[in-house]
């Protein structure tokens, strides 16, 4: 493994030399989370504007090779356990591990195995004695959740102190074709957030961000509240929201046209979230 320190900037998913497993340092837990990646082939199904993944392609994850996958994570996680990694990588005050996250360079769920892998990670999160606060994290943009084996894996991750990230970057047609470029309709976005919310604990994960030299619009953020004022009215049980901005730049055409929101900026929305009684977390 590579002696260069982690920052919260690096994101990278070679850092450790491994297929599958990654590191992270996370601004928004203070502390480390291992990234699974299923998709290593840089193919997703969406194509947002924002994404840090190079060459992304169209398309769903490869075969995923179980007995790979679990001698990775059990080697590293052994190594932040027992090994030097953190002293080594990580910067002081961010050495713990927060989470196990399935994310990567493209749609997790389009992956065959996803349930496996889940049940993968809960054998070695129990073999390990790992501590019960240890996440187990699904970053998702929740289009494959019709899937009946992403479903059991949904089950599954509920049972492990897991939780569901859910993919909400905007609450219209239009604005999701814009900035994920994907033609979805918002009465299946909301089906599929209706299903996860049933299967595991789920947040929405929004990025929010200047384009062209403009912050989202008033429309923008009254559509976004329309929505999760519609799953308060019918006492859907979703855990928050989770209001991001760009860290890291994108390598996506668009990226020129891209820039973080002023924190000012964030907090204002973010507040107007709250006036909801909707829980938020912002990260700059």
């Amino acid at each position: 493994m590579s002696s260069n320190g982690l920052s919260v900037t690096d994101h990278s998913r070679d850092s450790a030399g491994l297929r599958y497993v990654y590191p992270v340092v996370s601004r928004r837990a203070r502390g480390v989370s291992v990234g699974i990646n299923l998709n290593t082939n840089n193919a997703c199904n969406w194509r947002c504007i924002y994404c840090q993944v190079p060459d992304l392609k169209p398309g769903s994850a490869p075969p995923v090779d179980l007995a790979l996958l679990e001698q990775e994570l059990r080697g590293f996680m052994h190594e932040l356990l027992h090994g030097d990694f953190m002293q080594r990588r990580v910067p002081e005050g961010m050495r713990r591990i927060n989470d196990i996250a399935i994310s990567g360079n493209g749609e997790p769920t389009s992956a065959k195995e996803f349930a496996q892998v889940v049940e993968l990670i809960g054998k070695i999160k129990r073999e390990l004695a790992l501590p019960a606060d240890i996440k187990l994290v699904l970053i998702t943009n929740g289009s494959l959740i019709y899937r009946e084996n992403v479903q059991r894996g949904l089950r599954r991750l509920a049972q492990l102190n897991g939780e569901v990230w859910f993919k909400l970057d905007r609450a219209s047609e239009a604005g999701m074709a814009g900035v994920n470029n994907t033609h979805t309709s918002m009465g299946k976005v909301r089906e599929s957030l209706v299903t996860a919310i049933g299967l595991c604990p789920t947040w929405l994960q929004t990025c929010w961000f200047v384009l062209d030299g403009e912050p989202p619009a008033h429309q923008d953020e009254n559509d976004y509240l329309e929505f999760l004022a519609g799953f308060l009215r019918e006492g859907k049980a979703l855990q928050g929201v989770l209001l991001y901005s760009l860290a890291r730049p994108s390598l996506q055409p668009e990226a020129p046209r891209l820039k973080a929101l002023p924190a000012a900026q964030m907090e204002a929305f973010a507040a107007r979230i709250r006036d909801l009684g909707m829980a938020v977390k912002v990260s700059s």
